[in-house]
């Protein structure tokens, strides 16, 4: 499928919802963990906040690399989408910080009111699912 068609609906997915699942691994096994995002549209990754002394945070840095999901949350099957998504975490600081603070508050302004620790989840890999486009229909987007 067409690059820019596919794009728009990863757009239209991150855009609409905002909260994702996120996995790491170390050795201590596998983790999960649920947290709320802001797109990134621009540079096409994804804004988080958690506390480095979460299992998930501390495994951040061990690991930087992550998958997650994105999915519409439905019983009826003909609607079911979502994303499966592979990245790299990091910690942004200097002007990368103040972008994703930006990027997060906009989409979370009561978030200002509490101390956050922001991490940016930059895609390597993207894997659309949408039953609207036929039971199973899925889309690939790869960074190179």
């Amino acid at each position: 499928m067409e690059q820019e068609v596919l794009h728009k609906r990863i757009k239209s997915l991150f855009r609409r919802h905002h909260l994702l699942s996120i996995a790491t691994v170390s050795e201590r096994g596998a983790w999960c963990a649920s947290c709320f995002y802001a797109w990134d549209e621009e540079n096409n990754a994804l804004v988080i906040t958690t506390d480095p002394v979460t299992r998930h945070g501390t495994e951040f840095r061990i690991n930087s690399q992550v998958a997650g999901t994105i999915a519409l949350e439905t019983k009826r099957i003909g609607r079911i989408r979502g994303a499966q998504f592979t990245g790299t975490v990091s910690e942004p600081s200097g002007d990368d910080l103040r972008q994703a603070k930006n990027i997060y508050l906009k989409r979370f302004p009561y978030a200002a009111l509490t101390e956050i620790h922001l991490w940016v989840i930059s895609l390597s890999h993207i894997k659309l699912t949408d039953n609207r486009l036929g039971f199973g229909h899925k889309e690939i987007w790869n960074s190179k």
